[in-house]
């Protein structure tokens, strides 16, 4: 199956109108469809409990009905939350300029849906929630980053087209194939392209930020190539104020001083001071 789809997660948060216009604005460029996602997580909406192994409940036929009724309403509440928010989703997407957004509606958690429809993925847009960043970016992303193998891009509260793009390089294998899979596709062409590189400025370093700059010159970008030096991700993160920066770009899982911060609780840190867009790239 092609990987043709840009998955927008819609989960009814303010940070769903900004994962809307992103994914509309990453379906366009990408020439893909653009399927709007929301799942209905079964621990948070759950459906006709079976409830007649309750101690003290089993005579109690009357409010074993009054239960299984109750779950069913919510049931059928939440389903209709979700059509709500896919429709208005659906036509922001519209006003976006996507001419037939797909609207689709799952049971179950979070990773198990994305799996379920992976090989048909070709870029999946999450939102970022600073008041449970902690929990829900730090170990859920790299749960997702983890166990799925397709880019994903994820976003703050607020959209701004992209108009400047970074990579976050340093010559490790992980970061090339992000320079290369940057250099091979429509979704930044024609953008101003920027490599940074934060390491020792050494020939070798030298050598590998050359490659890269070579490498995106020659599929047309427009590229400055920096080396500094000092902490990475405070370096990266000052850089993209600096310049402005509109997507910051990262190989994930890199066996490399970025590495470092794209696992466990660091993730949450360079997600969160980034405020801007973070492509993870496998």
């Amino acid at each position: 199956m092609s990987k043709t789809n840009v998955i927008a997660c819609i989960d009814g948060t303010e940070v769903s109108t900004a994962v809307c216009d992103y994914a509309a604005w990453s379906s366009l460029r990408l020439g893909a469809t653009l399927m709007l996602l929301h799942i209905l997580d079964k621990s948070v909406y759950p459906v006709q409990s079976n409830l007649s192994g309750n101690i003290g409940l089993g005579s109690r036929e009357t409010l074993l009905r009054e239960l299984a009724d109750l779950d069913e309403r919510r049931g059928r509440l939440a389903l209709e939350q979700g059509r709500i928010l896919l429709e208005t989703a659906r036509q922001r997407a519209l006003a976006d300029g996507v001419s037939a957004p797909v609207m689709h509606q799952r049971h179950g958690d979070l990773l198990e849906s994305l799996q379920a429809i992976e090989q048909d993925t070709r870029l999946l847009v999450l939102g970022k929630h600073d008041e449970n960043l902690g929990a829900h970016v730090g170990s859920r992303l790299e749960t997702l980053v983890r166990s799925l193998h397709r880019p994903m891009l994820v976003c703050p509260p607020t959209y701004r087209k992209p108009e400047r793009v970074m990579i976050a390089f340093d010559g490790s294998q992980t970061t090339r194939k992000a320079v290369d899979m940057v250099a091979g596709s429509p979704l930044f062409r024609g953008l101003p392209c920027h490599v940074v590189l934060v390491g020792p400025g050494d020939s070798a370093s030298r050598e590998q930020l050359d490659w890269a700059r070579q490498a995106l010159a020659s599929a047309g970008f427009a590229v400055t190539a920096v080396l500094r030096q000092g902490d990475v991700e405070k370096t990266l993160c000052d850089y993209r104020g600096e310049e402005n920066i509109d997507i910051i770009v990262m190989g994930a899982y890199g066996h490399s001083v970025i590495r470092r911060f794209l696992v466990g609780s660091t993730t949450t840190a360079v997600i969160r001071n980034a405020q801007t867009p973070v492509l993870l790239l496998r």
